[in-house]
């Protein structure tokens, strides 16, 4: 069962995730977390040392929710319809989170990369499990020709997270799903995928 103080780390790390998330992280201060979770500054203190520790805390949490979303969303009797039920996965994702929010892992690599090197090892380690998962159902539909045989599995599954992310950040930019939606669409007919 959880304590007071374990759900109290839980808000603050929930409304933390939020303000960076729309924010950025440099933007988010103590004092909008302060506003957000209307707890007192010293009680964030006291969960965390500081900002840097409250964005590991943070990623950690995303990562952790993320993967299994991933997992939970590569399902399906074929490759190729886990493949096509994770992309639909991203959308709805992306709709629940707020289309404007993007990807909080694109978001802090693109803010933070130059400036921090665990971040930016922490996000890459994030990307490189993701394509890990991505390549291992790409194989098996190539396999069952599914997708095309024309792209190595490992390309191709970077080549669909890139596009992703890309259509993420313009639905972000331009506060509507359209860049995503038009993303998923091109992206089923380059890797030429049946179900």
């Amino acid at each position: 069962m959880a304590t007071k103080g374990d759900a109290t780390r839980q808000k603050i790390i929930a409304e933390a995730t939020r303000l960076m998330q729309q924010n950025g992280f440099e933007a988010t201060s103590m004092s909008d977390l302060v506003n957000a979770t209307g707890l007192q500054k010293g009680c964030l203190y006291f969960h965390f040392q500081g900002k840097d520790d409250l964005l590991a805390a943070v990623l950690e949490k995303a990562k952790a929710d993320f993967l299994l979303l991933v997992d939970g969303a590569l399902s399906g009797k074929t490759p190729g319809e886990r493949l096509d039920n994770f992309l639909k996965e991203v959308l709805d994702y992306q709709r629940n989170q707020g289309i404007d929010c993007g990807c909080i892992f694109g978001n802090t690599a693109v803010e933070m990369s130059n400036k921090d090197k665990r971040i930016a090892a922490f996000v890459r380690d994030l990307f490189d499990q993701w394509t890990g998962k991505i390549r291992k159902v790409v194989k098996a539909a190539q396999q069952a020709g599914q997708v095309t045989v024309d792209i190595p599995a490992d390309v191709l599954a970077r080549h669909i997270i890139m596009s992703l992310e890309g259509g993420i950040m313009l639905s972000r930019l331009e506060k509507d799903e359209k860049p995503l939606k038009d993303c998923l669409t091109a992206l089923r007919v380059v890797i030429g995928l049946k179900k």
